[in-house]
């Protein structure tokens, strides 16, 4: 159950995988969804419900509502709900409780007007008020929740600490690491030409799509206390809007570069020294994930989950603090490259696992 079938999207692209996979293991599968944008898998079965045209807060309440009486209708086996559900067997929170990320995520924003003005949206917003409602519905109305790393088991149990008690487990995502893998010398010296890294500067490169809840802005404040060499290329976003502006102010509009939309993410890791991202609110960034894999130093924040696979001395306490954050890009500049990464065989991962639970489940 999930609101879009589609490929586009970290949670839609998850559950088309599994839902390939679930009927290549030979099981039916029904998928039920508010809309279809994508073709259903080979052996799925596409139940499209409806959105109505109304606002946000009508279309989740409405998904939740007829997602609910078409899983009675089927008298499935096993459900399994991504979120904004009211029941299933197994629900996968890969969003984390919201409650949280309103904690955490405001940290991205200015005090003052700006933090103040973004929260006072959050909570008048009715879709919000039926989020929190679904959040504790499809917690209470599950056997097993699934999280996507250690971070966000205990953003939940920090939010609802009766679930204590339920069966709580943690497989991560895995991104597809066979693309990506340390450069060889060419490959290297070829990445650095391609996005204009100069012999002598240290590449920082940095990644996402909303760049205050990423930490833009605390990595380009601290570049400005580091030495000339070292340069940020900046993937992602559309427009640089106030971090290009903050760069020109801070007199770095030389050397934080942004490249806009990056459709070659080996290419950029490979032309990487560090790879950084002081996330305020990140459940479990592939980026960083990626980045290890591709031979990069990688430095992250406590509230990134994927900062779990990184070594305690390239993890930020704080998102907002520059400062630090500097002397830990400096020292880690320092030290030589890293050696090659190799997936931990004691964290779950992937999809398998999810097949292993859909077999516990149903014996």
């Amino acid at each position: 159950m999930l609101p879009k079938l589609s490929s586009y999207g970290g949670a839609e692209g998850f559950s088309l995988r599994l839902a390939t996979a679930l009927a290549q293991a030979g099981h039916e599968v029904d998928f039920i969804c508010a809309r279809q944008e994508a073709p259903a898998p080979k052996g799925v079965n596409a139940i499209a419900v409806g959105r109505p045209p109304l606002g946000r807060a009508a279309k989740i309440a409405w998904y939740a509502y007829a997602a609910e009486q078409a899983r009675k209708r089927g008298s499935y086996d096993l459900s399994f709900s991504m979120g904004k559900t009211l029941q299933q067997d197994v629900l996968r929170m890969s969003g984390g409780p919201l409650s949280v990320f309103w904690r955490l995520s405001q940290r991205a924003w200015e005090k003052g007007f700006p933090r103040t003005w973004k929260m006072a949206r959050r909570h008048l917003a009715p879709a919000n008020s039926i989020i929190r409602r679904l959040e504790e519905e499809s917690l209470r109305n599950q056997k097993v929740c699934v999280t996507v790393s250690h971070r966000v088991r205990d953003w939940l149990l920090e939010a609802h600490p009766w679930l204590a008690e339920r069966d709580l487990r943690i497989i991560y995502n895995k991104p597809d690491l066979t693309r990506f893998s340390p450069p060889t010398p060419d490959e290297r010296l070829a990445a650095r030409t391609h996005f204009g890294v100069a012999e002598g500067e240290c590449a920082i490169s940095f990644a996402g799509t909303n760049f205050a809840l990423k930490g833009l802005e605390t990595l380009i404040r601290a570049v400005h206390m580091l030495p000339e060499k070292f340069v940020v290329l900046v993937a992602g976003g559309r427009n640089p809007g106030r971090f290009g502006q903050l760069a020109e102010k801070l007199g770095l509009e030389k050397r934080i570069r942004f490249l806009g939309r990056v459709d070659e993410m080996p290419t950029l890791y490979r032309a990487s020294d560090i790879f950084c991202l002081p996330s305020f609110y990140d459940t479990c960034s592939n980026a960083v994930l990626e980045a290890l894999a591709s031979g990069a130093r990688v430095i992250s924040t406590k509230d990134n989950g994927s900062s779990y696979f990184l070594s305690p001395e390239r993890v930020l306490e704080d998102s907002a603090d520059f400062e630090s954050l500097a002397q830990i890009i400096e020292a880690c500049a320092s030290e030589p490259a890293p050696e090659n990464f190799v997936w931990p065989k004691k964290i779950r991962a992937g999809i398998n696992p999810y097949l292993d639970l859909v077999e516990e489940l149903n014996y």
